[in-house]
């Protein structure tokens, strides 16, 4: 059974998404502070992390950092959950390695819908290893290299990039990426795909040209 972590200084919210993510068949465990979330994490890592940024002792995006620089957590699943819902903010999150972003405050069947999409992805990795034009996607290790150097992707877009790289050169509209990616349509949040394609092309470097917009349709490699 796939187990989550709420790390909520807020009780009241804390203890909703728990109860919410226990009904929804899952293990729970919350966390008020980033010293007793970190201590567990040493210990047991979960299947996923529904991460606050205001924290009183530590900032949620340091946390997050630190999670995607471990060997153990690199490819740990993270929703960041918090009351800072501007664009700058969540570019800020998903530069430093957020899967997803929920803005408070949040409808509970939403919450579950993104927790579910995560976890299906998650459990979809193969044994398929693409190669394309110097960049490697390894499915099982969850690797992406590029000229031979490992190159650190989120979650999402090691996805979004396999997506992309099993469908290469066939243009894939935006909202066939949302759905297949994210697990469902966001309205009105199709900047988060613009966020991580941007970031992908950034981390691949001078590949990252590989990546071509197909204006008012999506992108293709």
């Amino acid at each position: 059974m796939h187990r989550i972590y709420c790390v909520e200084d807020d009780e009241g919210i804390r203890d909703l998404i728990t109860y919410a993510v226990k009904s929804a068949g899952f293990e729970a465990e919350g966390f008020e502070s980033a010293a007793s979330f970190e201590e567990r994490l040493n210990a047991s890592v979960p299947s996923m992390v529904l991460l606050d940024i205001m924290l009183p002792d530590k900032d949620g995006i340091d946390i997050l950092k630190d999670i995607r620089n471990n060997e153990r957590t690199k490819n740990l699943p993270v929703i960041m959950i918090t009351a800072k819902g501007t664009e700058s903010d969540k570019v800020k999150g998903f530069d430093n390695g957020a899967d997803d972003y929920v803005t408070k405050p949040f409808g509970v069947m939403e919450l579950i819908s993104r927790i579910k999409a995560v976890l299906r992805r998650s459990a979809a990795s193969n044994t398929d290893v693409i190669d394309y034009k110097g960049i490697i996607l390894d499915s099982q290790s969850r690797s992406v290299k590029v000229d031979g150097n490992d190159i650190a992707v989120t979650f999402k877009e090691f996805e979004l990039l396999k997506y992309l790289m099993t469908h290469k050169g066939t243009v894939v509209p935006r909202e066939v990426l949302l759905e297949k990616i994210w697990g469902y349509h966001f309205e009105g949040e199709s900047r988060t795909l613009d966020v991580h394609i941007g970031s992908l092309r950034h981390k691949l470097g001078a590949k990252g040209k590989c990546i071509e917009t197909i204006r008012n349709v999506g992108y293709k490699i």
